[in-house]
């Protein structure tokens, strides 16, 4: 139905979708790697240093993207509370992990910008 959102997927549907994803990509540049004789141990080794080196750039940009989208988050209202249980994180987590990205958005009536002079 148009205009209406589907639900969420589950925690577990990402997961698998994701990793299905990653899987690929490692099929892709092994692929594209030098091929030493098959079925050697340095051949297996190559495959695992690959998958590593691939899921090392996965997570940092993996990272980026929660970064991108914790600051579009905010920029549209959200608080780290809201923030920190879209991450499953606690607000103090949020905080910490993203210093400085919500900012007070109406001065407290202690603030010095609220006294009138």
């Amino acid at each position: 139905m148009p205009g209406r959102a589907s639900p969420s997927p589950s925690h577990g549907e990402t997961t698998a979708l994701v990793t299905q994803v990653v899987e690929e990509l490692i099929r892709r540049l092994a692929r594209d790697a030098p091929q030493p004789s098959a079925g050697t141990v340095a051949d297996a080794r190559r495959r695992a240093l690959l998958r590593l080196r691939v899921l090392r750039g996965v997570k940092q940009a993996v990272r980026h993207l929660e970064d991108q989208a914790a600051r579009a988050a905010a920029a549209s209202g959200a608080g780290y509370p809201e923030i920190g249980r879209a991450v499953n994180m606690s607000r103090q987590g949020a905080r910490r992990r993203w210093p400085g990205l919500i900012s007070n958005r109406t001065p407290s009536p202690t603030s010095p910008e609220h006294r009138s002079s």
